[in-house]
Formats: C-alpha cells, structure tokens, sequence
C-alpha cells in the first residue's frame, strides 16, 4: 500500500482549522489509495449488487412478504444493512495503516489524534455511497419501484450514507483493536448476524416470538424500517409513520456516534 506523509507545518493553529485541514489531507490520501488500485472500487461496488442478485433470484420466489413485490422489500433493507458489508474494509485499511507503519509516521505531525480516524471514515463513506448508488441502479433493473416522493428518496439516500458513517465508526474501532488486516476481517463478521435479525430480508412477525423481541428493537430494524417507509410510502404497509422509524433511527444513529468515536479516539491514542 503507498503512503503518502502529509505536508503540515509546524505553526500555532485553532483547534478546529488544525482538525479540518488535516482530515482533509488525509482524506486525499486515502482517496488516492483507491484510485490507484481501482480493484478495490470494483470489488466494493460489485460485491453489494452481486450480493443483492443473489437474494433477488434466490429467495424472492420464496419469501411472502404480503401485498408487495419482494424485490420492493428487498431494496431498501439490503441497501441499509450494506453499511455492514461494506464497512469491513474500513477495519481493514485502519489495520493494516498501523502494521505498516503509517500511522506511526502520522504521529510526528502536529495534527489533532481523531483527524486520522476522521478520514478514515469519510473516504470508507463515500466508497459505500457509490456502492449504494450502483447497487439502487441495478435493483431498478430487476424490477424495484420506488413508491414514495423524489424528496423522500433523496432523504433515505442521506439516512443511509449517515448509517454509514457511523457504522465506519464501528468498524474503525474494529480494527484498531484487531491490529492486522486478517484478524480486523473476522472480527468483523461478528455484525452481520445484526443484518439478518432484523426486518431487512424478511417480516420480522415470521420469526420465532423470542427473536422478534430483539429484531424488533435493534438499531437495523429502525434504519430499514425509516429507509422503507420513505422510498415505498404507503406500500411499505408499516404500521407506524414515517416519523416514528426516523426519529428512533436517528437516536440510535447519535448513540453509535457517542460511544464509538470517543472509543476510537482514545484506543488510537493508546496504541
């Protein structure tokens, strides 16, 4: 992996211009890690809307949902839930940054300890947002509609990339406490069972009655439901407004923020 050591002089700077400078130019950098091995463009984009093929074809056939198309469904909880197939890499890339020694040489530089996590996090980000764009092309192939208004489609694309960045967060803190690339990877794993209990794939009401008293309640199954409920309006057939979904997604959203940036922040600083 190529490290390019950021240019910051040595002056007296506030807080903030220190913390926003300094993220940006490391943003740059790791924006041009991917443009320089576009494999990893490729294989982030396709390895969603892969998956998403998969269940579109495999299970659609199978699966009641009621009234709507299971490929309506489908869309907006695969997309939600991909923050965590997605956010792998972002554990992986800050593993591997402290095994090969660049956040070591990041250390010597007068620059805020939380403006490396920072960057990491906005370019994992917006990676996941072109992986969700493709993948929302290629459900509109195989027959997705959205149902809601373009303001609402427009306002679940923003829950979604939101849910990103602060599962990035989580992933983040994966990795620095993994410490090598193949450990932060199946550490990682550990998140997914969240996608699967949750409502993204399939009616929560089909699970056993002691699952669905945590499927119902984890912060995934208020994402998708937010993110459903806003691109099939009332072909979601949800049983709250949209409102309801929201504002308990965004609260979960907030608590991630709250516990897991600190988390990092202090574990980059132990390291």
């Amino acid at each position: 992996m190529s490290a390019v050591t950021p240019h910051l002089r040595e002056r007296s700077l506030p807080h903030s211009s220190g913390f926003v400078s300094s993220t940006r130019t490391i943003t740059k950098r790791a924006a041009l890690r991917y443009l320089r091995t576009p494999r990893l463009i490729v294989m982030a984009t396709l390895q969603m809307s892969l998956f998403f093929l998969v269940y579109r074809f495999m299970f659609g056939g199978a699966i009641n949902v009621g009234s709507e198309k299971y490929v309506d469904y489908l869309a907006p909880g695969f997309i939600t839930t991909g923050v965590l197939f997605s956010g792998i890499g972002a554990a992986v890339a800050t593993a591997e940054d402290l095994e090969q020694g660049f956040v070591d040489r990041l250390r010597s530089l007068p620059i805020p300890r939380s403006s490396v996590l920072a960057a990491r996090a906005i370019a994992d980000t917006a990676i996941l947002t072109l992986a969700c764009l493709v993948t929302v092309a290629v459900a509109y192939v195989v027959g997705f509609r959205l149902h809601g208004t373009f303001s609402q489609a427009i306002a679940a694309l923003g829950l979604v990339v939101l849910f990103g960045f602060a599962f990035e967060w989580v992933f983040v803190t994966i990795g620095l406490f993994a410490g090598t690339g193949q450990a932060a990877q199946g550490i990682g794993m550990i998140v997914f069972p969240f996608a699967f209990i949750s409502s993204a794939y399939v009616p929560v009401e089909s699970m056993p009655g002691w699952l669905q008293v945590f499927a119902k309640h984890q912060p995934l199954t208020y994402m998708v439901n937010a993110v459903r409920r806003l691109t099939l309006g009332s072909q979601a057939g949800a049983v709250h407004p949209t409102s309801f979904y929201v504002i308990r997604a965004l609260i979960w959203t907030a608590a991630i923020f709250v516990v897991f940036v600190p988390l990092a922040v202090a574990k980059f600083k132990r390291t």
